[in-house]
């Protein structure tokens, strides 16, 4: 007599015959056999579901930035607080993720650089969407993406939406702030620029935070998104240079030093530069 646990004793069903399975509801045929390494090398692997795996979680991030934005446009600040606070968390797993990486040494990656052809993560749209999402805005990168119209194209609609700082900023003068027209009418295209009337606003929220509480958790849930999206940048550079050193990258981007710029690059100026002088 079997003393093996037995789950259809408490109910579990045991056969999906023309039923819904784990399986059919996350369609993980296609998913597990999206793996297809283009050489012998056994690293390829690893390095094909590092980056399938964070493009799924972008894709969450997406989700998650979309709703965030629709719900401060709408003026409902606190629902936008649990969405940003996952994004937060999702770049917190992102940034775990290299660490497996990076158990992939110089020699095992040459094994199978070559087959990756001229792709690279630099290409990706969805990261690109993220950044542009959060307000780095920068025409020139939609080139990557232009021999695929239908992506290329839903770049193009979001540079024609405010960013989540720009939503973040109206916000700031729906409760009274004077921000400046260059500030709240400028072309949702271009960058946002430093601005010393919006360090002031920002300045006075943290200085009184009982009155303005709402727009002080908004502005911290904005730098801790920050905090852990800076992290996966510089995670990103150094992973890349343990393993490649200073090579170029395989899009043609110049590797290192080209992500070290990405570094300097601030999403939120005014809440990170107001800390000086409070």
């Amino acid at each position: 007599m079997s003393d093996r646990y037995d789950p259809s004793t408490e109910g579990a069903r045991m056969s999906f015959d023309g039923r819904m399975s784990y399986i059919d509801y996350l369609h993980l045929d296609p998913v597990l056999s999206a793996q297809k390494p283009l050489s012998q090398a056994h690293d390829e692997m690893l390095f094909i579901i590092q980056h399938q795996t964070s493009e799924l979680w972008m894709r969450l991030v997406i989700h998650e930035l979309t709703a965030a934005r629709d719900t401060l446009l709408a003026g409902q600040m606190r629902p936008a607080f649990k969405m940003l606070a996952r994004v937060a968390r999702i770049f917190e797993q992102l940034n775990n993720a290299w660490d497996v990486l990076r158990t992939m040494t110089p020699s095992e990656y040459t094994m199978f650089r070559d087959a990756l052809g001229e792709s690279s993560g630099f290409q990706s749209q969805q990261y690109r969407m993220i950044e542009f999402m959060l307000g780095n805005r920068n025409r020139a990168m939609l080139k990557p993406h232009e021999h695929r119209p239908e992506l290329a194209d839903a770049l193009r609609a979001e540079l024609a939406r405010p960013s989540l700082y720009d939503v973040a900023l109206r916000a700031l003068a729906a409760a009274g702030f004077d921000l400046p027209r260059e500030v709240l009418e400028r072309d949702p295209a271009i960058a946002h620029a430093e601005n010393e009337a919006v360090t002031a606003a920002w300045t006075k929220v943290y200085r009184d935070t009982d009155t303005y509480w709402e727009l002080y958790e908004l502005a911290e849930k904005l730098v801790d998104l920050e905090d852990y999206f800076r992290r996966w940048r510089f995670n990103h550079v150094t992973t890349v240079e343990r393993i490649i050193g200073f090579k170029r990258g395989t899009g043609g981007t110049s590797g290192i030093s080209y992500l070290r710029k990405m570094l300097d690059v601030e999403l939120f100026p005014e809440l990170w530069h107001l800390r000086t002088a409070l």
